[in-house]
């Protein structure tokens, strides 16, 4: 038997070669095509938006909002799924570790992204274990005291304060939480001393506020507002780097004398890390049309929020951002959440 020549082979194999590729070519030019298809039949199955609190607060409120007017523009359900604990660890956390697919979503405030990560080595979760979608709105706060004090005005507040070194008290929700960034920023900002009063939750710190067994405390617009409009508190200055159009006549701190003062919450759409880019930036642009609703900016005012919106690199701009100056005031006031 003749052993055919390695030329003969060489010439049957490049031959064999190129009739695959010719084959494959139109698979090739197809492939865009269908990656463009999938992303346009997102979402093909309910969404599960994940607030990581208990229902009722603004996190909430933002949740069920945006998740409704996606809901409408897609043709999908949105579910909306408290899961609260922990600070909002909990919830967040459930997310980083979903399926990185579109269909698990949530709301995460500043806290859990941008400071959390710098007050908690144990975290379970880390910031590259989310993708940004959209910046959803702020929330003005605003620092207040018992209308029983004396107190009338910011000027009044830091010349008692250098007066009582360490004996001025500020109350906040929780240790870590923004009320307590924004009080220490305040200390460092004014070179003043005051203490910090950790509550659990918003409620019972207004309660003590309101009835003088504090002195002072930053607070979310939304939850000072009932209390200001019935006289139980005054309002010092807004945290903002403007004024809040519910509460046009109180300046911002910026203006008082700490030009470079600023403690805003913000909420943000994240995803799992790993979700497909042309998911992530479709469900922004559907954010951002729901945003713009007159309607919803309006009913969002109300409670001292701000519509945002904007692009996933927008987003992931602002965390960097405000994660490098939080934890700098981290490091700098030497803040545990022991």
């Amino acid at each position: 038997m003749k052993l055919v020549s390695k030329t003969i082979i060489d010439r049957i194999a490049k031959r064999w070669l190129l009739a695959c590729a010719s084959a494959c070519m139109p698979w090739l030019a197809f492939a865009p095509a269908l990656a463009q298809g999938a992303a346009q039949s997102y979402p093909a199955k309910p969404v599960r938006m994940v607030v990581p609190f208990a229902a009722g607060g603004p996190a909430d409120v933002l949740g069920r909002v945006v998740g409704e007017g996606i809901s409408k523009a897609t043709g999908q359900s949105v579910l909306v799924d408290n899961k609260a604990g922990a600070a909002g660890t909990i919830g967040v956390d459930m997310v980083a570790k979903a399926a990185p697919d579109g269909y698990t979503l949530a709301i995460v405030p500043v806290g859990n992204i941008a400071v959390n990560p710098a007050l908690m080595p144990n975290l379970p979760y880390k910031p590259a274990d989310l993708a940004p979608v959209a910046m959803l709105a702020t929330a003005e706060n605003v620092l207040v005291v018992s209308a029983s004090t004396p107190v009338k005005s910011l000027s009044d507040l830091l010349k008692l304060a250098a007066q009582k070194p360490g004996q001025l008290t500020f109350a906040s929700p929780g240790a870590g939480s923004q009320a307590h960034l924004a009080g220490e920023l305040l200390q460092q900002d004014a070179n003043v001393k005051l203490i910090h009063v950790p509550y659990k939750g918003v409620s019972p710190a207004m309660t003590d506020l309101v009835g003088g067994q504090v002195t002072m405390m930053f607070a979310q617009l939304s939850s000072a507002l009932p209390y200001i409009k019935a006289g139980k508190l005054v309002p010092l200055g807004v945290a903002s780097a403007r004024r809040s159009a519910v509460l046009p006549d109180v300046p911002t701190i910026a203006e008082q004398g700490l030009p470079k003062f600023e403690a805003v919450s913000w909420y943000a759409l994240m995803a799992p890390a790993g979700t497909p880019q042309d998911v992530l930036r479709k469900l922004s642009k559907e954010t951002g049309t729901v945003l713009a609703d007159p309607v919803l900016k309006e009913k969002l005012a109300t409670l001292g929020m701000e519509t945002a919106g904007g692009t996933p690199e927008q987003l992931a701009a602002t965390i960097q951002k405000e994660s490098a100056r939080w934890a700098g005031l981290i490091r700098q006031r030497h803040i545990t959440i022991d």
